[in-house]
């Protein structure tokens, strides 16, 4: 089994008892007392399953379990003691989510069938998060696909966004970073209610009038309209919803989880950031104007932002054929029509369904043979087109 489990007691014989009888059937691993095993659980996890004496000194069962909970929600716990009285079991299921309850001492086949068990449980808990993750972001992904086709300022932003917040979740080891990717990809979706000349405007840092800016301002809420009628993406739904202005202080009643309020602070902060670079400004005044402004927010997630270069891993910029597109390269002009409509904003990466639409769009001689794009450095070898 590729799953770790994770023993914890204050007695180094009843681990080695663990070890001896259980090594050949689990992955297992020891943690002498809750110090030890927290320090593992933040090297070497997440663990599938954390199973953990009751009664240690320093810090009990309760108290362990609680906290990896904390680190590792998707983590199977499970409690072992000799104290089996009520308010203890109580305690423990109520303050560590306690999978099962078990009394010492226990027999090695009712601990590896707890074992067994346990593992199955964090198999179907991880399945069905897969799944949902996968599912959504897949569908997401379609969905800003064909809308960047239908608005492509706007969208191509909605990209760019998800780029930075890929980076960030990941630098940050921020827990479930699909769902602030997803927030990112979908920011923009209320902007297929605007003209694009309107959103061109704002991207490009022109003043619009009183209706347009009105109409541009309500966009978030357009999103959030649309989103949250789809099953779990409700507190998705209300980080778009709040991506342009600093949250208030929470009231007792606000139903937003503190996830929630992170991810909108996000991607206000990584929208605003990225309008920064666009009008020129470098990465580190736009970090260091922002930190300023918001210094709630922690320095690492600024040292973060400055990290990630757009153009870190671009190689030579280049003219491409249209024909000889593909994907994963990223346009480095503004695609227009003959009339001068915008078609591919600056920046957007190419996919399957654009390299559709530009061959269509030649065909019809409604744009040049040729376009400028950069790549991966990895990537440039296959370029055969590029010239």
């Amino acid at each position: 089994m590729t799953e770790k489990i994770l023993l914890v007691d204050d007695d180094n014989s009843v681990l080695d008892g663990y070890r001896r009888s259980l090594c050949r059937e689990f992955s297992l691993e020891t943690a002498l007392g809750g110090e030890q095993a927290l320090q593992l659980a933040a090297s070497n996890g997440p663990y599938a399953v954390v199973v953990s004496d009751m009664r240690m000194p320093g810090m009990d069962g309760i108290q362990l379990l609680s906290r990896i909970k904390a680190l590792s929600p998707d983590t199977i716990r499970v409690m072992l003691t000799g104290n089996a009285d009520m308010d203890t079991a109580i305690n423990a299921i109520n303050e560590g989510s306690i999978f099962r309850f078990l009394n010492k001492p226990c027999s090695k086949e009712v601990m590896a069938k707890t074992l067994t068990a346990a593992l199955v449980q964090y198999r179907l808990v991880n399945s069905e998060k897969q799944l949902l993750e996968q599912t959504l972001s897949g569908s997401m992904q379609v969905l800003t696909e064909v809308l960047s086709l239908v608005n492509p300022a706007a969208f191509s932003r909605a990209e760019r966004a998800r780029r930075y917040i890929h980076h960030i979740v990941i630098a940050m080891k921020l827990g479930d970073p699909w769902q602030y990717e997803v927030a990112a990809m979908m920011s923009q979706l209320g902007c297929v209610t605007l003209a694009p000349e309107t959103v061109e405007a704002v991207f490009n840092g022109e003043p619009l009038t009183p209706a347009e800016q009105a109409q541009y301002d309500a966009h978030p809420r357009v999103a959030y309209d649309l989103l949250s009628k789809i099953p779990r993406l409700e507190s998705i739904a209300w980080m778009i919803e709040h991506q342009n202005e600093p949250l208030p202080p929470p009231k007792f009643d606000d139903l937003e989880t503190p996830e929630m309020r992170r991810g909108a602070g996000i991607l206000r902060l990584i929208l605003a950031y990225e309008k920064l670079i666009h009008k020129g400004v470098a990465r580190n005044e736009a970090a260091h104007t922002l930190a300023l402004q918001n210094k709630n927010f922690s320095p690492e997630f600024f040292d973060a932002l400055v990290e990630l270069d757009p153009n870190a891993e671009d190689g030579q910029i280049r003219k491409c054929r249209i024909e000889l597109l593909t994907p994963g390269m990223i346009v480095q002009q503004e695609v227009r029509s003959t009339d001068g409509v915008l078609l591919i904003s600056r920046g957007q990466e190419v996919t399957p369904p654009l390299i559709i639409k530009l061959k269509n769009l030649h065909a019809r001689h409604v744009i040049a043979a040729e376009v400028t794009i950069s790549m991966p450095t990895s990537k440039l070898a296959f370029a055969k087109g590029a010239t």
